[in-house]
Protein backbone atom coordinates (compact mmCIF):
# COMPACT_ATOMS: atom_id res chain seq x y z
CA UNK A 1 0.00 0.00 0.00
CA UNK A 2 1.03 3.45 -1.15
CA UNK A 3 0.10 6.10 1.45
CA UNK A 4 0.52 10.24 0.80
CA UNK A 5 0.60 12.83 3.08
CA UNK A 6 0.35 16.20 2.04
CA UNK A 7 1.30 19.05 4.04
CA UNK A 8 1.10 22.05 1.13
CA UNK A 9 -2.01 22.40 -0.70
CA UNK A 10 -1.53 24.91 -4.26
CA UNK A 11 -3.85 24.59 -6.82
CA UNK A 12 -2.05 23.71 -9.79
CA UNK A 13 -5.07 21.91 -11.79
CA UNK A 14 -6.76 18.96 -11.52
CA UNK A 15 -4.63 15.30 -10.66
CA UNK A 16 -5.92 12.29 -12.63
CA UNK A 17 -6.84 9.62 -10.37
CA UNK A 18 -3.26 7.55 -10.24
CA UNK A 19 -2.77 4.05 -8.44
CA UNK A 20 0.00 5.66 -6.59
CA UNK A 21 -2.80 7.39 -4.52
CA UNK A 22 -1.03 10.18 -4.51
CA UNK A 23 -3.29 13.22 -3.51
CA UNK A 24 -5.79 14.83 -5.83
CA UNK A 25 -5.34 18.90 -6.19
CA UNK A 26 -1.37 18.56 -5.03
CA UNK A 27 0.01 18.16 -8.34
CA UNK A 28 -0.64 19.37 -12.13
CA UNK A 29 -2.39 16.08 -14.36
CA UNK A 30 0.16 13.57 -16.06
CA UNK A 31 -1.16 14.65 -19.40
CA UNK A 32 0.08 18.71 -18.55
CA UNK A 33 2.98 17.72 -16.45
CA UNK A 34 4.13 15.62 -19.79
CA UNK A 35 3.64 18.55 -22.35
CA UNK A 36 6.36 20.87 -20.72
CA UNK A 37 9.76 20.22 -20.69
CA UNK A 38 11.69 20.27 -17.77
CA UNK A 39 15.12 20.06 -16.29
CA UNK A 40 15.68 17.67 -13.82
CA UNK A 41 19.38 17.21 -11.93
CA UNK A 42 19.89 13.93 -10.49
CA UNK A 43 22.24 13.50 -7.61
CA UNK A 44 23.03 9.71 -6.27
CA UNK A 45 23.34 8.54 -2.67
CA UNK A 46 26.51 6.77 -1.13
CA UNK A 47 28.37 4.33 -2.62
CA UNK A 48 25.92 4.98 -5.99
CA UNK A 49 26.66 6.94 -9.13
CA UNK A 50 24.74 8.49 -12.17
CA UNK A 51 24.11 4.59 -13.08
CA UNK A 52 21.83 4.43 -10.33
CA UNK A 53 19.46 6.62 -11.97
CA UNK A 54 19.32 5.10 -15.52
CA UNK A 55 15.67 3.90 -15.24
CA UNK A 56 14.26 6.99 -14.16
CA UNK A 57 16.58 9.02 -16.44
CA UNK A 58 15.08 6.68 -19.68
CA UNK A 59 11.59 7.50 -18.30
CA UNK A 60 12.31 11.10 -17.96
CA UNK A 61 13.87 11.40 -21.57
CA UNK A 62 11.29 9.52 -23.31
CA UNK A 63 8.65 12.16 -21.87
CA UNK A 64 10.89 15.09 -23.94
CA UNK A 65 12.81 16.11 -20.34
CA UNK A 66 16.55 17.36 -20.23
CA UNK A 67 17.80 14.90 -17.56
CA UNK A 68 21.50 15.14 -15.71
CA UNK A 69 22.45 12.68 -13.70
CA UNK A 70 25.27 13.09 -11.57
CA UNK A 71 28.30 11.06 -10.47
CA UNK A 72 29.96 12.81 -7.69
CA UNK A 73 33.74 12.71 -7.38
CA UNK A 74 35.52 9.27 -6.32
CA UNK A 75 32.15 7.27 -7.12
CA UNK A 76 31.66 4.63 -10.08
CA UNK A 77 33.44 5.86 -12.83
CA UNK A 78 34.75 8.39 -11.32
CA UNK A 79 36.45 6.49 -8.32
CA UNK A 80 39.67 6.91 -9.74
CA UNK A 81 39.43 9.87 -8.49
CA UNK A 82 39.15 8.76 -4.63
CA UNK A 83 41.62 10.32 -2.40
CA UNK A 84 42.18 11.63 1.11
CA UNK A 85 41.40 15.07 -0.11
CA UNK A 86 37.91 14.75 -1.04
CA UNK A 87 35.17 16.73 1.22
CA UNK A 88 31.33 17.66 1.03
CA UNK A 89 32.22 20.91 -0.50
CA UNK A 90 33.78 18.43 -3.38
CA UNK A 91 30.37 16.93 -4.09
CA UNK A 92 28.99 20.26 -3.71
CA UNK A 93 30.68 21.46 -6.28
CA UNK A 94 30.09 18.63 -8.57
CA UNK A 95 26.55 19.55 -8.49
CA UNK A 96 26.66 23.39 -8.59
CA UNK A 97 29.52 23.24 -10.82
CA UNK A 98 27.19 20.82 -13.38
CA UNK A 99 24.68 23.62 -13.18
CA UNK A 100 26.79 26.42 -13.78
CA UNK A 101 28.65 25.30 -16.76
CA UNK A 102 25.42 23.71 -18.24
CA UNK A 103 23.88 27.11 -18.01
CA UNK A 104 20.69 25.35 -16.29
CA UNK A 105 17.84 27.14 -15.08
CA UNK A 106 14.09 26.42 -13.57
CA UNK A 107 15.79 22.92 -12.37
CA UNK A 108 13.87 20.17 -10.35
CA UNK A 109 17.19 18.85 -7.62
CA UNK A 110 16.09 15.62 -6.89
CA UNK A 111 18.46 14.34 -4.23
CA UNK A 112 18.79 10.63 -2.92
CA UNK A 113 20.13 9.41 0.19
CA UNK A 114 23.20 10.83 1.17
CA UNK A 115 23.05 12.92 -1.87
CA UNK A 116 20.30 15.44 0.59
CA UNK A 117 23.36 16.80 2.07
CA UNK A 118 25.50 17.64 -0.50
CA UNK A 119 22.14 18.68 -2.62
CA UNK A 120 21.71 21.48 0.88
CA UNK A 121 24.96 22.70 -0.30
CA UNK A 122 24.33 23.15 -3.99
CA UNK A 123 21.14 24.94 -3.21
CA UNK A 124 23.40 27.76 -1.69
CA UNK A 125 25.07 28.60 -4.67
CA UNK A 126 22.65 27.95 -6.92
CA UNK A 127 19.29 27.94 -5.65
CA UNK A 128 18.06 31.18 -7.84
CA UNK A 129 18.43 28.31 -10.97
CA UNK A 130 16.43 26.18 -8.66
CA UNK A 131 12.32 26.02 -8.96
CA UNK A 132 11.46 22.78 -6.97
CA UNK A 133 13.57 19.96 -4.95
CA UNK A 134 12.32 16.17 -4.18
CA UNK A 135 14.47 14.71 -1.55
CA UNK A 136 14.14 11.22 -1.74
CA UNK A 137 14.36 9.16 1.73
CA UNK A 138 17.22 11.95 1.57
CA UNK A 139 19.30 13.34 4.78
CA UNK A 140 17.98 16.91 5.84
CA UNK A 141 20.87 18.07 7.72
CA UNK A 142 21.19 21.39 9.37
CA UNK A 143 23.81 24.02 9.68
CA UNK A 144 26.50 22.53 11.45
CA UNK A 145 25.46 19.26 10.94
CA UNK A 146 27.90 16.68 8.99
CA UNK A 147 26.42 13.24 7.41
CA UNK A 148 27.86 11.15 10.28
CA UNK A 149 25.84 13.24 13.00
CA UNK A 150 22.72 11.97 11.50
CA UNK A 151 23.99 8.58 10.27
CA UNK A 152 26.49 7.40 13.16
CA UNK A 153 28.74 5.09 12.26
CA UNK A 154 32.37 3.90 13.35
CA UNK A 155 35.67 4.76 11.36
CA UNK A 156 38.86 2.67 10.69
CA UNK A 157 41.60 4.94 11.54
CA UNK A 158 43.44 6.60 8.36
CA UNK A 159 40.50 5.22 6.52
CA UNK A 160 40.16 7.21 3.31
CA UNK A 161 36.52 5.35 2.38
CA UNK A 162 34.11 3.64 3.43
CA UNK A 163 33.53 0.44 1.83
CA UNK A 164 31.12 -0.55 -0.67
CA UNK A 165 28.27 -2.76 0.87
CA UNK A 166 28.92 -6.64 0.25
CA UNK A 167 25.26 -7.67 0.70
CA UNK A 168 22.21 -5.63 1.07
CA UNK A 169 18.99 -6.42 3.10
CA UNK A 170 16.28 -8.78 1.95
CA UNK A 171 13.74 -5.89 1.35
CA UNK A 172 15.81 -3.78 -0.45
CA UNK A 173 15.11 -5.16 -3.90
CA UNK A 174 12.52 -7.44 -5.21
CA UNK A 175 14.09 -8.77 -7.97
CA UNK A 176 17.81 -10.74 -7.37
CA UNK A 177 18.65 -9.45 -10.63
CA UNK A 178 18.88 -5.78 -9.39
CA UNK A 179 20.46 -7.24 -6.29
CA UNK A 180 23.41 -8.72 -8.26
CA UNK A 181 23.37 -5.54 -10.91
CA UNK A 182 23.65 -2.68 -7.61
CA UNK A 183 26.39 -4.61 -5.98
CA UNK A 184 28.37 -5.16 -9.23
CA UNK A 185 28.20 -1.52 -9.29
CA UNK A 186 29.04 0.12 -6.15
CA UNK A 187 32.04 1.30 -5.15
CA UNK A 188 33.92 3.03 -1.75
CA UNK A 189 32.88 6.69 -1.00
CA UNK A 190 35.23 8.99 0.07
CA UNK A 191 34.66 9.22 3.91
CA UNK A 192 35.73 12.93 4.36
CA UNK A 193 32.06 13.78 2.43
CA UNK A 194 30.97 12.37 5.87
CA UNK A 195 32.64 14.14 8.36
CA UNK A 196 32.71 17.65 7.07
CA UNK A 197 29.88 19.85 8.82
CA UNK A 198 27.92 21.45 6.39
CA UNK A 199 27.13 25.37 6.09
CA UNK A 200 23.83 26.03 5.41
CA UNK A 201 21.65 29.99 5.66
CA UNK A 202 18.57 28.72 4.41
CA UNK A 203 18.73 28.56 0.30
CA UNK A 204 16.95 25.05 0.95
CA UNK A 205 13.72 26.06 2.64
CA UNK A 206 13.47 29.33 0.37
CA UNK A 207 13.07 26.89 -3.15
CA UNK A 208 9.28 27.23 -3.42
CA UNK A 209 8.25 23.58 -4.18
CA UNK A 210 9.64 21.11 -1.88
CA UNK A 211 8.86 17.45 -2.12
CA UNK A 212 9.68 14.78 0.42
CA UNK A 213 9.65 11.44 -0.18
CA UNK A 214 9.62 8.95 2.76
CA UNK A 215 10.44 5.18 2.70
CA UNK A 216 9.72 3.07 5.50
CA UNK A 217 10.69 -0.63 4.51
CA UNK A 218 14.09 1.19 4.77
CA UNK A 219 14.58 1.85 8.65
CA UNK A 220 16.79 4.47 9.89
CA UNK A 221 16.10 7.40 12.22
CA UNK A 222 17.47 10.47 10.37
CA UNK A 223 14.87 9.72 7.73
CA UNK A 224 12.12 9.43 9.50
CA UNK A 225 13.26 12.67 11.62
CA UNK A 226 13.55 14.56 7.90
CA UNK A 227 10.36 13.63 7.25
CA UNK A 228 8.71 14.83 10.26
CA UNK A 229 10.52 17.86 10.17
CA UNK A 230 8.53 17.96 6.08
CA UNK A 231 5.04 17.16 7.66
CA UNK A 232 5.65 20.11 10.40
CA UNK A 233 5.83 22.41 7.60
CA UNK A 234 3.51 23.65 5.22
CA UNK A 235 5.88 24.93 2.17
CA UNK A 236 6.33 20.82 2.08
CA UNK A 237 4.43 17.90 0.44
CA UNK A 238 5.63 14.77 1.58
CA UNK A 239 4.86 11.91 0.01
CA UNK A 240 4.91 7.72 1.50
CA UNK A 241 5.75 5.02 -0.77
CA UNK A 242 5.36 1.66 1.92
CA UNK A 243 6.12 -0.80 -1.08
CA UNK A 244 9.67 0.08 -2.17
CA UNK A 245 13.11 -0.13 -0.61
CA UNK A 246 15.62 2.90 -0.21
CA UNK A 247 16.49 2.76 -3.93
CA UNK A 248 12.96 3.43 -5.65
CA UNK A 249 14.70 4.74 -8.57
CA UNK A 250 15.52 0.95 -8.94
CA UNK A 251 12.69 -0.54 -7.43
CA UNK A 252 9.71 1.15 -9.21
CA UNK A 253 11.08 3.79 -11.74
CA UNK A 254 7.65 4.59 -12.84
CA UNK A 255 6.13 5.56 -9.67
CA UNK A 256 9.07 8.07 -9.12
CA UNK A 257 8.93 9.45 -12.22
CA UNK A 258 5.17 9.72 -11.98
CA UNK A 259 5.91 11.82 -9.18
CA UNK A 260 8.65 13.83 -10.52
CA UNK A 261 7.21 14.83 -13.39
CA UNK A 262 4.28 16.14 -11.09
CA UNK A 263 6.58 17.83 -8.61
CA UNK A 264 8.50 20.05 -10.67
Amino acid sequence: MIRSSITRRRLLGTAAGSASAIASGAFVSPARAQSTQRTYVLVPGAYYGAWSWHRVTERLQRQGHRVYPLTLTGLAERSHLLSKDITLDTHIADIANLVEWEDLTDICLVAHSYGGCPASGALERIGSRVSSIVWVDAIKPADGQSFRDLVPFPIEEGAISRPAPKALPPTAFNDPKDVAWVLSKVTPHPVGTFLQPIKLTGAREKVAKKTYIRLPKFQLAAMDKAAAECRADSSWTVLENTTSGHSIMIVEPDWLTDVLTKAA
